[in-house]
C-alpha cells in the first residue's frame, strides 16, 4: 500500500527511515491508541503491511486507519483499495508469526545506575528486586533492532510463567520512558493481562496504570499498562476481584478512563470506587504513606464507606 501517499493526501504527519523513532522498512506516525504519550511510535511495516506500536503492540489495518483518518470503516476499505493495499479485508490480517521469547542482549542484574534510580524515587531496591525479579541493561542492549539501553527490565508473569516484559528508562531525557517486548515475541500479549503478583491478590484489588505504581502499593495492586484498558483485561479483573479501587493518575484523561473502566466493571457485577493518590500518581508517593493508604483501603470499614 502506498502509505506515504495516503498520509500526505490526508495531511498526516509521518516519519521515515533516518528519524530517531523510525527504523528501516517502516513509516511512523503518532499512535492514536497511546493518547497522552506523544511520539512517532506507531509504525507501518512496508513489506507485510501491518501496524505495530512500540508501546502498545499490534493493530489491525482497517480499524487503525479508521482511527487515524477519523473515517468510518466502510470508507477506509475503499481508501485501502485506492492506494494499492493488499486486500480490502485487511482488518482480518494475522499478527506477525511468533518468535521465541527472550530478553534484550546485555540484560543482567541491576547495576549502580539502576540502583541509584530506584533509591532516588524512594524505592527499597533490594525489596523491589526480590519481589518483582527486575533486571537491568547497560549502554548496549538490543532486541529485534530496538534499543533497550540503560533500562530496568520488568518481567511480566502470568499464571506463574514469564510471558513478556516492560523496559523502563533510567534516563530522564529519554524520549520513551517505557518500551515493551516486541509483540511477536510475547508469549501472551501484555495488554490482554494484568501486571501484579497473582498469588497475593485477594478479592479486593487496587487498579493502577503502571508497574512502578504496583511496586509502591504492593501485592494488593495490579496495573493495566496504561489507561487504555482492553476488554480482556476487564474480564481478568472480573474473574479475580469482587471489589476494585481504581487509582489511575490525577489528570483529566485518566479520570475519563477510570470512569469508563468502573462502568464496565459495575456492569459485570464488580463493585468499584475511585481513589486519588495524594501525589500526581501512586508511584511518586512516600512509601510509608502508601503502606498506610493500602492498609486503610483493605479495611472492611473503609470499603463500606
Amino acid at each position: 500500500m502506498r502509505i506515504i501517499d495516503l498520509y500526505r493526501d490526508f495531511n498526516l504527519d509521518f516519519k521515515t527511515e533516518g528519524h530517531k523513532h523510525c527504523r528501516e522498512g517502516w513509516v511512523n506516525v503518532e499512535c492514536p491508541f497511546c493518547t497522552g504519550n506523544p511520539g512517532y511510535h506507531l509504525g507501518f511495516e512496508l513489506q507485510q503491511e501491518y501496524f505495530y506500536c512500540w508501546r502498545c503492540g499490534f493493530h489491525p489495518v482497517v480499524p487503525t486507519l479508521s482511527k487515524l483518518l477519523n473515517l468510518p470503516v466502510f470508507k477506509v476499505k475503499g481508501i485501502i483499495k485506492e492506494y494499492g493495499g493488499k486486500s480490502v479485508l485487511m482488518h482480518t490480517i494475522k499478527e506477525p508469526d511468533k518468535l521465541p521469547f527472550k530478553l534484550p542482549t546485555g540484560t543482567s542484574e541491576l547495576m549502580q545506575p539502576h540502583l541509584r534510580y530506584l533509591e532516588k524515587r524512594g524505592y527499597n531496591s533490594l525489596k523491589i528486586i526480590e519481589d518483582w525479579k527486575i533486571k537491568g541493561t547497560g549502554p548496549h542492549a538490543i532486541l529485534d533492532k530496538l534499543n533497550y539501553k540503560n533500562r530496568i527490565i520488568v518481567p511480566i508473569y502470568w499464571n506463574g510463567l514469564l510471558v513478556s516484559f516492560v523496559a523502563r528508562s533510567i534516563n530522564p531525557k529519554d524520549a520513551y520512558r517505557y518500551l515493551v517486548c516486541p509483540k511477536d515475541r510475547e508469549i501472551v500479549f501484555h495488554k490482554n493481562i494484568l501486571y501484579g503478583n497473582q498469588r497475593k491478590w485477594k478479592r479486593v484489588g487496587i487498579c493502577v496504570e503502571g508497574v512502578t505504581d504496583v511496586w509502591r502499593l504492593g501485592g494488593n495492586a495490579f496495573a493495566t499498562f496504561g489507561i487504555e484498558f482492553k476488554r480482556k483485561q476487564v474480564r481478568e479483573m472480573v474473574r479475580a476481584f469482587d471489589f476494585i479501587y481504581v487509582m489511575y493518575d490525577n489528570e483529566s484523561q485518566a479520570n475519563v478512563q477510570a470512569e469508563k473502566l468502573m462502568a464496565e466493571l459495575n456492569f459485570a457485577g464488580v463493585k468499584t470506587k475511585r481513589i486519588h493518590a495524594p501525589t500526581k500518581d501512586p508511584g511518586s508517593m512516600n512509601q510509608d504513606d502508601a503502606d498506610y493508604l493500602v492498609k486503610q483501603l483493605m479495611s472492611v470499614n473503609f470499603i463500606k464507606l
